[in-house]
């Protein structure tokens, strides 16, 4: 201290100045260490909100207990990054605004694909008791996830893991839905099971007395009530190299052009995991054969592609046969939208789950349907019929192209849309985050992401349409009954011409 008069300056001590400077000294003091104890009380909070967090790539979750699987390791991340994506990313700002009529009709606005009646078929269930809460609640308990779209922002509840990257990449899916239609989206609160086989069995509900629980995912059957919803790949699959679908289309289909028809081998050509609990692909194993039976079968390593940097499994090379086998897995699989977009003759497996564009397929006009029995033989009828009669087979091979050409994000987002909208007119209330739900925006899924994530997130940005989407008809049961019988139809066609073929030898 500085001497004054023979005295030191300090508190209490003679001289203004002094007094005035132990008191800003002792004031810096306390707020230096007030700020140090909260930072330390924050930081201790933040890691107890942290550790009790669920996110949307599995922190604190469970696996699904219908479908168990080895949970991954790779999310760790620090508690503060949990509590930092999870709470301080999304920015407190109001919700974009609806574009004005006059801006959204420069378009002349299209009717939607006929298949598209299927959402109303879908949700026919609910038409007369409407979506209750209690209905909803029913549902969590074969949820992963819950989805809650309020004032223009989404929320989510987690409820257990998924494999993968699913969960992030379908979240992101609604949230580009919220950036196609900005103010367009409606409220709406769901549940979401991100695993492969529908779990709402139809014979368990009498809808006439008892509607059942309102589930989404990513495939139904003819059985179920599960609601089909695009999968997760759309928005891009890191795991296994495959790029969100706009561009992988744009690849798969300039491979494609690679070589003519005649150009291609003329056997089918598989190339999958057998590993995935399918009797179908299992069985399928045993049809490699490129001259007995016409099929060249090959098990894909990921395991070992992911280490050679996917080289061996781009799938716009694998579009040099004329014939592409299409073998459901656990369930159905994402393969299919890739193997109809090579424009080779898709041969589908007597396939018994469907996705949500699936449906609108029909069987040797957008592909071969195959038998599952006499699996091998059945596959080189096909064969051998498609050589005898190449134009038609190529044709048939080039509406599937199509089919997948015209399924583009914009489609794909005008489904989402639809469906969205419909789900919403039928809930009997106002959706409303719950507590326990979290709001999730782009950039607290990219501050979750990994380097790679991120890259295939950051490719399948949404642009806002500048036009509403295409009209959805009006409910039609008889559109519905009518093109279950032509599928049929078409089915019973090729099976007889299949079997006249085997008995006359």
């Amino acid at each position: 201290m500085k001497k004054r008069d023979g005295h030191a300056v300090g508190c209490g001590r003679s001289g203004r100045r002094g007094s005035w400077t132990c008191y800003i000294w002792w004031i810096l003091s306390l707020l230096t260490l007030s700020s140090l104890l909260l930072i330390v009380i924050f930081f201790h909070m933040a890691e107890e909100v942290a550790s009790k967090t669920k996110t949307v790539v599995g922190h604190n979750l469970e696996a699904t207990p219908w479908h168990p699987f080895p949970l991954s390791t790779t999310s760790s991340g620090s508690k503060y990054d949990i509590f930092r994506c999870s709470y301080l990313t999304c920015p407190f700002s109001p919700a974009k605004q609806q574009l004005q009529p006059e801006e959204k009709t420069k378009k002349k606005k299209k009717e939607c694909p006929a298949w598209f009646g299927w959402i109303h078929e879908d949700l026919t269930p609910w038409r007369g008791s409407g979506i209750t809460r209690s209905k909803l609640e029913e549902a969590r308990s074969l949820a992963a996830f819950r989805i809650i779209i309020s004032g223009g922002r989404l929320y989510t509840e987690m409820y257990y893991a998924c494999v993968q990257s699913r969960t992030m990449f379908t979240v992101w899916g609604f949230l580009q839905l919220l950036r196609r239609y900005p103010g367009s989206i409606p409220d709406v609160d769901l549940m979401f099971d991100c695993m492969d086989r529908p779990l709402v069995h139809k014979a368990n509900y009498n809808t006439t007395s008892s509607s059942p629980p309102p589930l989404f995912r990513y495939c139904t059957t003819k059985h179920h009530f599960d609601i089909p919803f695009p999968d997760w790949s759309f928005w891009g699959w890191p795991e296994v190299n495959i790029d969100p679908w706009g561009e992988e289309f744009r690849s798969i289909k300039l491979g494609s052009q690679s070589l003519t028809w005649s150009m291609r081998h003329d056997t089918a050509y598989w190339k999958g995991n057998p590993d995935v609990g399918s009797p179908i692909r299992t069985e399928l194993m045993h049809c490699n054969d490129s001259i007995a039976r016409k099929a060249q079968i090959i098990r894909q390593d990921w395991v070992g592609e992911s280490t050679t940097g996917f080289q061996q499994s781009k799938l716009s090379n694998q579009c040099d046969h004329r014939y592409k086998i299409y073998a459901e897995g656990f369930a159905w699989s994402v393969s299919l939208k890739y193997i109809l977009s090579c424009g080779s003759l898709a041969l589908m497996i007597n396939p018994q789950y469907e996705d949500f564009f699936s449906r609108g397929l029909l069987p040797r006009k957008h592909y071969w349907h195959t038998r599952s029995d006499n699996l091998c033989e059945s596959i080189k009828f096909a064969v051998d019929w498609g050589n005898e009669h190449p134009m038609e087979a190529e044709g048939v091979g080039k509406e599937g192209q199509a089919f997948m050409q015209d399924l583009d994000m914009g489609r794909v987002y005008e489904y989402m849309y639809h469906l969205i909208v419909e789900y919403s007119k039928l809930q009997d209330f106002k959706p409303v985050p719950p507590p326990s739900a979290h709001e999730t925006c782009e950039r607290s899924i990219l501050c979750f992401a990994d380097k790679q994530q991120s890259g295939f997130l950051e490719n399948s940005y949404a642009l806002s349409s500048s036009s509403l989407p295409c009209t959805l008809g009006q409910p039609d049961r008889n559109f519905i009954n009518s093109w279950l019988q032509e599928k049929q139809r078409r089915v019973d066609i090729l099976q007889e011409l299949e079997m006249s073929r085997l008995l006359s030898g």
